[in-house]
């Protein structure tokens, strides 16, 4: 394996940013100081850690910021969710047949690595996935709803990512 294909495999969570940024965090991974770039940013994780209290969490959310959204029937940590996977949590729509009449839920699945993260990352990935309601592509109408929500949407991405970096590099990020 060359150096380019160790780095491409080391920093695959970034590729879609700039050179520029890949070599920086490339650079605080050989002098171990990603940790600290994290802990800094964000020293603490949260308290949600049920799956009513995400519900709660979802949606006080979603009636904060989009009042005229369709309703949530149910949201969950998700075990069966994995970054492999290229998925961090999923909107599902089911339509399903009661009686006569057809009846439409909306379902919010959440990867279990957001039970350990600091909120505002779990933030993100509610926001990613309440934006799904409204908008089903990534595009930017999608974008714009996101940054509506919560304005420092894409950095946050980003540190996310920083972070995923973190996990598959240095391993766990212990937070308080």
């Amino acid at each position: 394996m060359t150096s380019y294909d160790y780095t491409m495999e080391t920093l695959k969570y970034l590729t879609q940013y700039s050179l520029k940024l890949q070599e920086q965090i490339q650079q605080m991974i050989e002098a171990e100081k990603l940790s600290n770039y994290l802990l800094e940013k964000y020293p603490n994780t949260h308290s949600i850690k049920t799956d009513k209290a995400l519900y709660n969490y979802v949606n006080d959310l979603k009636n904060e910021t989009m009042k005229k959204a369709q309703p949530i029937s149910r949201v969950i940590y998700d075990n069966k969710i994995h970054v492999i996977n290229n998925a961090l949590g999923t909107h599902t729509f089911v339509s399903r047949v009661q009686g006569g009449k057809l009846k439409a839920k909306n379902e919010i699945r959440i990867g279990n690595l957001f039970k350990t993260t600091p909120e505002p990352f779990l933030k993100m990935i509610v926001v990613h996935e309440l934006a799904h309601l409204k908008e089903k592509e990534h595009n930017k109408a999608f974008y714009n709803l996101c940054t509506h929500m919560e304005p420092s949407y894409h950095q946050l991405e980003f540190d996310l990512r920083v972070y995923l970096t973190h996990l598959h590099v240095v391993g766990k990020l212990y937070l308080p």
